[in-house]
């Protein structure tokens, strides 16, 4: 029996399909376990790669996570199917590399140059607790995800624990 080899694009055709329905996400987040006795409140980064396309665009995001060979996909609420890649080691190793050489256009690659700069703080301070961190990485931090706002669409969501990222800079040294 004969394998097929899986079918990729062409970088420029993803760099280009990207501009359009791609995103690059970076935001501070509060997550509460609820699983836990007393219910204990994290905040840290979130990261990711997204596309989200209409669900019959199933097979062109399949190519693009061959092509890319990272990522995972999920059907979320009613048509929609999202591709996506949250791995540090992907999107450092891959991602970030793929899109310096296959550029993205306009203020999408504006976007992308502050997110991958992001990337590469977070991916330096793995592992680490956030007080161990400089001061500077996290407040740098902070600035990117403001200045990545005026490339999102209106999202009140955007800056909704920001203030306590500030308020956590302040007690780094």
């Amino acid at each position: 029996m004969n394998k097929t080899q899986p079918q990729i694009l062409s970088g420029d055709y993803i760099a280009g399909f990207v501009d359009g329905e791609g995103c690059f996400d970076l935001q501070f987040r509060r997550d509460v376990r609820h699983e836990r006795t007393n219910k204990p409140v994290y905040y840290g980064w979130r990261y990711q790669f997204v596309i989200v396309t209409r669900k019959d665009d199933e097979e062109l995001l399949s190519k693009i996570k061959n092509t890319l060979n990272c990522g995972t996909i999920h059907f979320a609420r009613g048509d929609q199917a999202r591709y996506s890649v949250q791995d540090m080691e992907n999107l450092y190793n891959i991602i970030i590399p793929f899109f310096q050489k296959h550029p993205l256009s306009g203020k999408k690659n504006k976007d992308f140059e502050l997110w991958a700069e992001a990337i590469k703080i977070l991916y330096q301070n793995k592992g680490k607790f956030i007080k161990k961190w400089s001061k500077e990485d996290f407040q740098r931090l902070i600035e990117i995800q403001k200045l990545m706002q005026k490339y999102k669409a209106k999202r009140p969501q955007g800056f909704k624990w920001i203030s306590m990222a500030e308020t956590m800079a302040e007690t780094i040294k």
